[in-house]
């Protein structure tokens, strides 16, 4: 009768007393732990996009009155020439991704396994990712210069001066040049991702595939890319949208001049030196449903591949459980 009396007394607690026990404790540290951040994100994110969605239906400046004008400014965003260039600039910078994610992932797969300074090496490759993004663009702002770095050290491998183009002038090239900043930044980021990945696999499905007679080659292909699939879909789609979204590099380098400017330094101009506030939210919102179905396309494509991969390993597994399985017949036979 006392157990059953001292059981039913938590039941009866008032609010209060509920508040200061330990239950009432844990309730509240998770609610706060909770609130605080969809709070913060509310405010800095999603309620800002709310606005900015709102303004792109408006010819409005950031002072002063607005003019409904529904679709028009998302017309506007194909119909200038400015805006559709620096959409179609942003394939340089998707090429520029590709390259920057087959080095990272060759140089990974070199130095997940025992290379001798390899520590250092990788120390060396991500440092570029730690400078800050406006420091690079001045860096190779100078670097690219005419008759600076980059010239005098091919002046020293015998090339000519005056035959060597302007790197951020010349439209044919001038572009690649800003891509090239890009991937010098962030394929390291890159690399260690892949590194992180790759030291992940169990060993013995190595030694296992030495056994089998499998090459460096059948093990990356067979081993090592089926295993690490979630992070290359991951860089692929981080790659992608950073090319979408390039800014710095241009910015920075040649403040969009002869044919460099991307999709956000032309969104910055519109916003903030035009002042066509509605204009460049509706920008931002094409950008953001471009960069969404991108990457539902790119996860589309690699579930597809890697589905492949894993119906080959299947059959590859099936068909040597059957020689096994014949083999041992035979034995069995005699």
């Amino acid at each position: 009768m006392t157990a059953m009396t001292q059981g039913a007394k938590p039941a009866g607690r008032t609010f209060g007393e509920w508040i200061r026990s330990r239950d009432g404790q844990k309730v509240l540290v998770m609610i706060a732990f909770m609130v605080i951040p969809l709070g913060l994100l509310f405010t800095f994110t999603y309620l800002p996009f709310a606005e900015m969605f709102g303004f792109s239906f408006y010819d409005m400046k950031y002072i002063g009155a607005r003019k409904f004008v529904g679709m028009k400014n998302y017309i506007k965003v194909f119909q200038r020439d400015d805006c559709f260039r620096a959409l179609k600039l942003s394939f340089y910078y998707m090429g520029g991704s590709v390259v920057q994610l087959v080095l990272a992932l060759y140089l990974a797969t070199i130095l997940s396994f025992k290379v001798k300074g390899g520590s250092i090496f990788k120390g060396f490759m991500f440092f570029p990712y730690l400078i800050n993004g406006i420091a690079i663009g001045f860096i190779f702002k100078f670097f690219y210069t005419r008759g600076f770095v980059f010239d005098t050290v091919l002046q020293w491998c015998g090339f000519n001066l005056d035959h060597l183009p302007y790197w951020l002038r010349d439209q044919r090239i001038n572009n690649i040049s800003l891509v090239g900043t890009s991937v010098w930044r962030y394929f390291g980021q890159n690399m260690v991702l892949f590194i992180g990945a790759i030291m992940s696999v169990d060993s013995e499905l190595y030694e296992a595939a030495m056994l089998d007679g499998a090459n460096r080659f059948q093990q990356f292909k067979y081993i090592i890319m089926p295993s690490i699939k979630t992070i290359i879909t991951l860089n692929v789609i981080l790659s992608i949208t950073g090319s979408l979204s390039a800014f710095e590099p241009p910015y920075v380098i040649t403040d969009g001049a002869n044919g460099t400017g991307t999709y956000f330094v032309v969104m910055n101009e519109i916003a903030h030196t035009q002042q066509k506030v509605g204009l460049a939210s509706a920008m931002a919102i094409v950008l953001l449903l471009i960069i969404f179905a991108a990457t539902i396309l790119q996860k589309l494509f690699f579930k597809y591949v890697f589905k492949s991969a894993d119906d080959e390993d299947l059959n590859a597994t099936a068909r040597r459980d059957k020689k096994l399985a014949k083999l041992a017949a035979r034995k069995a036979g005699r």
